[in-house]
């Protein structure tokens, strides 16, 4: 691993958010992307609402998107298990199912802005909302996306999904020239990473 560099002042830790989300295969042959975010504070924090006792979760929110093959949304469900404002934050969670009928790799995080942003929707639901995309690219590559690698593409007549889609794997770049020749177009000055 390549960790960041080392602090060069002395820190405290003020603040932590965590955000998961896992992927799992369904019966059905749906999908389930569940999503789920966490913050705490390492000491005691006042809000409007009461104090939290350090440690105690600020937020713990999850939102489970169900899509079919095709990345379509098909069902939302939205808990708020933790909130700074109980008894107000976790109405808007069936609002969520607004979010079905969007497909996740057609302008969903326009989709999203325009049905769940501002006082539409919950800041933290609407966040995890808008990061499911690649999460959901990533679960399917391999077993729905076929990721196949360079050296067992040379009989295939389409370009594997992920290229052309990040900086990596620009076709004109160095690493589709190593790992995929077949759909590699450098450029004059591409380069090998040292």
């Amino acid at each position: 691993m390549m960790p960041l560099s080392s602090s060069t002042t002395r820190r405290t830790l003020k603040h932590t958010r965590a955000i998961r989300i896992e992927a799992f295969a369904r019966d059905d042959g749906l999908w389930d992307l569940d999503a789920r975010i966490t913050d705490h504070k390492p000491r005691d924090i006042t809000l409007a609402s009461g104090v939290r006792p350090a440690g105690a979760a600020l937020h713990d929110l999850t939102l489970r998107v169900t899509i079919d093959l095709q990345m379509n949304v098909v069902d939302v469900n939205a808990v708020s298990d933790a909130v700074p404002y109980p008894g107000y934050c976790e109405a808007i969670a069936p609002d969520y199912k607004k979010l079905v009928g969007l497909n996740l790799l057609r302008q969903f995080r326009q989709g999203v802005k325009e049905r769940m942003s501002g006082i539409q929707g919950c800041t933290h639901l609407t966040e995890l909302a808008q990061i499911l995309p690649t999460a959901a690219v990533q679960a399917f590559a391999g077993d729905v996306i076929d990721t196949r690698d360079g050296a067992s593409d040379s009989d295939e007549t389409t370009q594997p999904f992920q290229l052309h889609r990040c900086h990596a794997l620009r076709l004109d770049g160095p690493a589709v020239v190593q790992f995929y020749p077949r759909w590699a177009s450098p450029s004059p000055d591409a380069k090998s990473p040292s």
